[in-house]
């Protein structure tokens, strides 16, 4: 704005020293032609010779000084108008720099501002790239968080699912457990009974045979009468206990089948069951310590896969319940099982 100011200023100023040099021309020619013009006036008068000359003198005197005035005025003129052309050519050379100036300045302005229109764009780029990420990085900060969270929330659903599975099958063998633990009990108590019974029937039978020799002593004189009749009485009592035996063979056969019954249901609990092993089976032998320790498991027969998958079994239960019985114990340590997936 400074800039067409000083544009304006100075056409105007070029203007008026035009005008006021064309204006003295035009006024110095008037006044040449008016002052030459002057001395050719002649009125005829009647005068003196002399005064006619020293007239004469006196207007040469004139018109010379008046030429000599006009030179100087026009000389004074021309100094003029040639300043005054040097200063309109210096003004239209400043104004034509001031133009360039200008032109520069206007361009340098354009670029400064096509630059920082740039600086601007590429700075808005910037930021908008800047708050794209942070946005991102946001997501995907919330997006690991929230699966953290899952993963945590799977993790501690799992453990609790292994707990609750853990306890229900804790429950279930100890229930398992309990009724083995009932039902030994209640053939150790059977057992028992026919033990006591059995030494009951032995100590009558005892004492019967006691209370007989008493009498036979005391009827010596008649042994030899009822000596059929006696031995009659002692295959009677041979028989009788001939039966208790097969009692007891009995009670610890009973209690090896019990006891291998709840080994077979041990291992089918820990046994990995596939479709394809229904109706296929695999007969075992388990060597045990009497404590109940797994010594050693080897196959006998039967479908393959059933059998690896039988030993991993017995290898899992580790340790199988034992009798207080010593016989029965002597029987489970060597037993052999079949294992027959459902």
């Amino acid at each position: 704005m400074k800039s067409d100011n000083n544009y304006t200023f100075a056409i105007i100023v070029s203007v008026v020293l035009h005008l006021l040099l064309v204006a003295a021309l035009i006024f110095g020619s008037d006044f040449s032609l008016d002052h030459k013009a002057k001395p050719n006036t002649i009125q005829a008068v009647v005068i003196d010779p002399n005064t006619i000359a020293k007239q004469a003198s006196q207007i040469r005197q004139e018109r010379e000084r008046a030429e000599r005035a006009e030179q100087e005025r026009l000389k004074r003129l021309k100094q003029q108008a040639a300043q005054l052309e040097k200063n309109r050519k210096a003004e239209e050379d400043r104004i034509r720099k001031l133009k360039e100036q200008q032109v520069k300045e206007k361009k340098a302005a354009r670029e400064a501002e096509e630059e920082r229109k740039k600086a601007v764009a590429e700075a808005k780029k910037q930021k908008e790239r800047a708050v794209a990420e942070e946005v991102e990085r946001k997501r995907k900060a919330d997006a690991a968080a929230k699966a953290e969270v899952a993963k945590q929330a799977k993790i501690k659903a799992d453990k609790e699912k292994a707990a609750k599975e853990a306890a229900k099958k804790a429950q279930l063998e100890k229930e398992r457990a309990a009724k083995a633990e009932a039902d030994r009990k209640a053939k150790e108590k059977a057992a028992k009974v026919e033990a006591e019974r059995v030494a009951k029937d032995k100590a009558a039978a005892a004492e019967k045979v006691r209370k007989e020799k008493e009498r036979v002593e005391k009827a010596e004189a008649e042994r030899k009468q009822k000596e059929a009749a006696l031995n009659d009485i002692f295959a009677g009592l041979e028989d009788e206990t001939v039966q208790n035996s097969s009692a007891k063979q009995q009670h610890i056969d009973d209690e090896v089948n019990r006891h291998a019954a709840i080994y077979t249901q041990m291992i089918q609990q820990n046994l990995l069951v596939d479709e394809t092993y229904v109706g296929k089976s695999c007969r075992v032998k388990i060597k045990l310590a009497s404590s109940g320790l797994l010594l050693s498991v080897t196959t006998l027969g039967g479908d393959a896969q059933v059998c690896r998958a039988a030993k991993t079994a017995v290898t899992k239960v580790n340790v199988f319940p034992m009798p207080k019985d010593l016989d029965v114990v002597a029987k489970l340590t060597n037993i052999n099982l079949t294992v027959q997936p459902e």
